[in-house]
């Protein structure tokens, strides 16, 4: 066991050791790129920044005037949804009147249907008297013979 001990501390010690170094070679790698930064790179790259951001306005024009096409459409969709629901609103109260006036007339039938039976009604009411009658007379017309 002793051993595994050493051996573990000389490993770590190695590893820090290449670390250190690796810290090390990260400031040169970095200071290396900074002094390859030269202006007319950093020209190149502003120019090539501007372009894009030029490319950039370009599309959003462009999406601007799509959005203006969209808003025309939905400005035209509502009006007609405005001219739809006004023309329902339209129909639908002439249905409304329309109903009113069949339920009139059907007040009117109920009506006329109730004269209809209250004769229908007196008219069996007579029928049954005139049947009765015939019966009694001929009871009596049977009885006298008898």
């Amino acid at each position: 066991m002793p051993g595994f001990c050493a051996e573990a501390v000389t490993n770590f010690k190695s590893q820090l050791n290449h670390r250190q170094h690796i810290s090390v070679y990260r400031g040169i790698i970095v200071e290396a790129m900074a002094q390859e930064w030269t202006d007319g790179r950093l020209n190149d790259l502003s120019r090539k920044v501007d372009r894009g951001f030029e490319h950039v306005d370009q599309r959003f024009e462009q999406v601007d005037q799509r959005f203006a096409q969209v808003d025309h459409r939905f400005d035209r969709v509502e009006g007609e949804v405005k001219t739809l629901r006004l023309e329902m609103r339209t129909d639908f109260k002439a249905v409304r009147d329309e109903m009113n006036g069949m339920r009139g007339e059907m007040g009117a039938i109920r009506e006329a249907v109730g004269g209809v039976q209250r004769s229908i009604a007196w008219a069996a009411i007579a029928l049954t008297g005139a049947i009765l009658a015939g019966f009694a007379g001929m009871c009596t017309l049977i009885a006298a013979t008898l």
